[in-house]
């Protein structure tokens, strides 16, 4: 049954209850289509449409289903989340990539707990001195969790603004996403606003898709400039895409004669900051600093290409026994078993490199713990 309600003021619009068209007609599509059973509106708390839109950004909804349930059974409320090891959240993350998001979910999950007794603040203004959480962000938190009437303009709400108004700049250009602030403000209601916040996305994933969107089915069709003029397919129009350049790097599974694996923390900024990997190299350094006698026992794994934003890095994975290794040290560095490298904040291709280099080992070590099991 749809049920109608005032939600409260923001801090930049009026009180005075306001939907128009456009807005009803996403209410409307919502009520009828919109995803209404999504873990984080089960219940839906400010905690966990918090971590949700973090966890959306850059990221599809299917994805992050499990990545968000998991999280909360392991960090139920802001303070569990606060009092956690950064090893323990980037371990929940890893896999979903964009690790600057954890590392900034845990660090405002830290400030909330100290400024706002672990509560996530409903002030705009102080959602934006958070870190990970930007204007759009702030504005679905506002919405989704608080009812406050608040913009969003996450890639769906852009491509359904840029079409319905033929807002033909690209993406990203100062001037466009000016315009498509102001066209967001002006449609946001203050009835139903959490409503609205959703079913502008789902509306964007679902119909009005970035290919081949689903013009004939679209309650906005008799309204849409883009569709009236037969451009739907050129708004909004494409990033302009650079070359990526190509990185070449070794990454080395060393392991000692008891078959421990090195592992070392990233660097806190670059590439997988702060999270655990084996040792990596350019191929131009080499790696002759890190062991002694790899020559004789070093073997090439098949090399593989990942792909980041700004660039591709090709991996050339070598495997190598070593007798020994000074560095040594619990915070940077450390000799671990294959299998409990499951308990670290591993970035996905080390994961699966690991994974499949051991896997034989692994297996071996789960067969002596079942049958430690079956003969206790």
């Amino acid at each position: 049954m749809r049920r109608h309600r005032t939600l409260l003021s923001s801090d930049n619009y009026p009180a005075t209850p306001q939907v128009d068209d456009f807005a009803k007609t996403i209410i409307d599509y919502h009520y009828d289509h919109g995803r209404k059973q999504l873990p984080w509106q089960q219940p839906r708390t400010p905690y966990r449409v918090w971590v949700s839109e973090v966890m959306l950004q850059q990221t599809q909804v299917p994805r992050v289903i499990d990545y968000f349930t998991q999280f909360m059974d392991r960090f139920p409320t802001i303070p569990k989340l606060a009092e956690a090891t950064n090893d323990e959240v980037m371990a929940a993350w890893s896999g979903l990539g964009y690790y600057a998001r954890a590392r900034n979910l845990h660090a405002a999950a830290k400030l909330m707990v100290e400024r706002y007794n672990g509560e996530v603040p409903y002030d705009l203004a102080q959602l934006l001195a958070l870190p990970g959480i930007g204007r759009s962000t702030a504005g679905a938190i506002r919405s989704s969790a608080f009812g406050i009437a608040t913009p969003i303009l996450d890639g769906n709400v852009k491509r359904v603004l840029s079409r319905v108004h033929a807002v033909q700049g690209r993406s990203g250009e100062s001037a466009t996403d000016k315009e498509l602030w102001r066209l967001a403000e002006r449609h946001t209601p203050t009835e139903e606003v959490e409503t609205y916040t959703q079913g502008i996305m789902d509306f964007g994933a679902n119909l009005c898709r970035k290919v081949r969107p689903l013009c004939e089915q679209c309650p906005l069709a008799s309204t849409c400039q883009a569709f009236a003029r037969g451009i739907t397919d050129e708004i909004p129009a494409p990033r302009k895409r650079k070359r990526q350049p190509l990185r070449r790097a070794y990454m080395l599974l060393m392991t000692d004669r008891a078959g421990r694996l090195f592992v070392e923390r990233r660097p806190q900024s670059g590439l997988w900051g702060g999270l655990w990997s084996v040792p990596m190299r350019s191929i131009k350094e080499g790696y002759d600093d890190l062991a002694d006698s790899q020559a004789d026992n070093a073997s090439q794994m098949p090399t593989f290409i990942h792909h980041f934003t700004h660039f591709a890095l090709e991996i050339h994975p070598v495997r190598l026994t070593v007798d020994r290794f000074v560095r040594d040290q619990e915070d940077a560095a450390r000799w671990v078993a294959p299998e409990e490298c499951d308990a670290l904040g591993m970035p996905a291709p080390t994961k699966r490199l690991i994974e499949q280099a051991f896997a034989t080992t692994r297996q071996s070590a789960r067969s002596d713990q079942a049958d430690d099991a079956a003969l206790a």
